[in-house]
């Protein structure tokens, strides 16, 4: 086997950042100009961090119709808001307080609800309401971006967890094997309904949990968009 999709080198993790942020505003303007908007899940992670600063900086900033974006998540920590560890914090200090995004179309995940297992659902009936359908009926994200875990998770699908297996909703609660445990998570039936799934992967220390991924071992496996684009953007130290 191999990894599904397309494979993108870059030597290293600035430079991989810099190619996403040139794909995915390709993409948003593709999208815009095709239906009036763009949608995305972010990611947390170093890569991510990358990513965003460039978005955000001079090369891209005022070439991006940030008004036309919907901002969602890939997945996100039981912590609040303002926590230097959640995925929202990464996203709103380095990119979405610098470019002038409406903040009602943000939508952060509310991880940090008491009833973790209610607010999933709130979170996937607004997938649902917001967005249009996809041809197997899920919610259709224009830019999916996704991280991968030294075990081979992705988002917070993590191995062995119940999460892996739900296929009725488009977000559930995630348990991660490290703190903080308990988190949100999209399932594999959002991400893969996606119009297009990018992977970061940086550093030689993911070179294990891609050889895995690509011998479709661990949850990272399965995403594989059912009518979208896969496109997998690596460093050389992670390629290798």
């Amino acid at each position: 086997m191999g990894l599904l999709g397309e494979r993108v080198v870059r030597e290293h993790p600035q430079a991989v950042a810099d190619e996403v942020a040139g794909w995915v505003a390709e993409l948003a303007q593709r999208a815009v100009h095709d239906h009036g908007s763009f949608s995305v899940a972010l990611a947390g992670g170093s890569t991510p961090r990358l990513l965003y600063d460039a978005l955000a900086g001079p090369a891209w900033r005022d070439r991006v119709d940030w008004p036309a974006w919907h901002v969602y998540f890939g997945d996100e920590r039981a912590c609040p808001a303002d926590d230097p560890s959640s995925n929202y914090h990464l996203a709103a200090t380095t990119l979405l307080s610098r470019v002038p995004i409406d903040p009602s179309r943000v939508h952060r995940m509310p991880a940090d609800r008491p009833d973790l297992d209610a607010a999933a659902v709130e979170y996937s009936d607004l997938l649902a309401s917001s967005l249009p359908a996809g041809a197997d009926g899920a919610p259709r994200i224009d830019v999916v971006l996704l991280g991968l875990g030294e075990n081979g998770h992705t988002a917070s699908l993590f191995p062995g967890t119940p999460a892996l297996d739900v296929t009725d909703r488009w977000a559930t609660r995630g348990l991660a094997d490290y703190v903080p445990y308990d988190r949100m998570t999209l399932t594999f039936p959002a991400i893969n309904a996606a119009a297009a799934v990018g992977f970061m992967v940086t550093g030689s220390a993911k070179v294990a949990a891609l050889a895995a991924a690509a011998r479709g071992e661990v949850p990272a496996s399965r995403v594989s968009p059912a009518d979208g684009v896969l496109v997998w953007f690596l460093d050389a130290a992670a390629a290798s």
